[in-house]
């Protein structure tokens, strides 16, 4: 799972800077195969010009938080979706 060609849509692509992008992937590269859900949750929020991220996902639950300093930090909702055949990052109002 998530080992496919890797895309993202235009309002991430617009919005989210390219080192939170990289840290998502990276973020769930790192989980093990078996705590891998096909349906990724990353809430993004600016808290006094730190990147704070959540990431989460149901099945198995997972919850982990990051604090990152970072120029631009946003404030979004960003989901990281699996099909087998490729693997999507998308905004939550884009889904």
């Amino acid at each position: 799972m998530f080992d496919n060609q890797r895309y993202l849509t235009r309002g991430v692509n617009e919005s989210i800077p390219f080192e939170t992008q990289a840290f998502i992937w990276n973020c769930i590269d790192r989980l093990p195969e078996n705590e891998r859900d096909y349906f990724q949750i990353f809430e993004l929020e600016d808290i006094g010009g730190m990147q704070h991220i959540v990431h989460k996902s149901e099945l198995p639950e997972y919850r982990m938080n990051y604090f990152i300093p970072m120029m631009k930090a946003v404030t979004a909702k960003v989901y990281v979706i699996d099909s087998t055949e490729y693997s999507t990052m998308l905004l939550a109002e884009e889904y």
